[in-house]
């Protein structure tokens, strides 16, 4: 195993008895969590970590990044998971958020949080949806995946990732910490998996989505809630970063609500 990096914040009082592992998306690292969702969940008793996927962030792995696959992250997680004092939640956006799906259908967890995920079934149908909904973006977000970032223009990705309230300034400073995602994930994910691997029932999932978001649009988010037996959760203004985004205390105080709640009655 890669050494990873874990970033954790820890409540200053007593901590509620079910740890948190947030996991990030494409492009990205544990960085996103740790802006503002760990500090948020840490006041409210919550162990909260977030792990960097091998080749992201601090991770080791970004010299080999473009040989790491689904399975490589999986492992990562379950890796993380095997580390903490309990079994923790697992919360993932984006990429991160297939990954999750895997990670439970390895291993048992108290519950699932899906944050504008990758559906069960792979990317096809979204990448080409962004085609028609966004040409511009479509055509960065290849140029992005065939030659990185240094060949794309800031400003056209920004649309992928915020809503027109995400202050420029601040979208900026998040730019300039994205960086080059594994190829092999990539093509393992980005087209048809016409055998998902899916939690098993028993496992709660909440799956959220968020009206502005360019990449999973809400009909992606209710098939992915359908194939888990639930029903989505939709966030109105949010864009596709929903941990970032103007608005994310409300996305927090959802998911603290619903995990309140189900561990509650799972403890009852």
């Amino acid at each position: 195993m890669p050494n990873l990096e874990i970033l954790s914040r820890h409540p200053s009082g007593p901590a509620r008895p079910v740890p948190l592992l947030f996991v990030h998306g494409a492009f990205s690292g544990a960085w996103i969590w740790e802006e503002k969702f760990l500090p948020w969940f840490a006041e409210r008793g919550w162990e909260a970590h977030a792990v960097s996927l091998r080749g992201h962030g601090g991770s080791e792995g970004r010299d080999r990044l473009d040989g790491f696959g689904l399975s490589d992250f999986v492992e990562d997680v379950l890796e993380t998971m095997g580390r903490l004092p309990a079994p923790p939640v697992l919360i993932g956006h984006s990429m991160g958020g297939i990954v999750v799906q895997r990670a439970l259908a390895r291993r048992a967890g108290p519950a699932g949080v899906l944050m504008a995920s990758a559906p069960p079934y792979g990317l096809w149908q979204s990448t080409m949806g962004l085609a028609w909904r966004d040409p511009a973006v479509f055509q960065q977000m290849s140029m992005l995946m065939a030659f990185g970032s240094r060949c794309t223009d800031p400003r056209t990705l920004r649309r992928a990732m915020f809503s027109g309230a995400m202050p420029e300034e601040e979208a900026a400073r998040y730019d300039r910490r994205l960086q080059e995602e594994s190829r092999r994930i990539l093509m393992e994910i980005g087209g048809w998996i016409p055998f998902p691997v899916l939690p098993p029932r028993g496992t709660p999932v909440l799956v959220l989505g968020a009206e502005k978001d360019l990449l999973f649009p809400a009909a992606e988010v209710a098939a992915t809630a359908r194939m888990l037996g639930t029903e989505p959760v939709f966030f109105p203004a949010l864009g596709h970063a929903m941990m970032l985004e103007t608005g994310w205390e409300e996305v927090a105080r959802h998911i603290d609500g619903w995990l309140a709640a189900r561990l509650l009655a799972q403890a009852a």
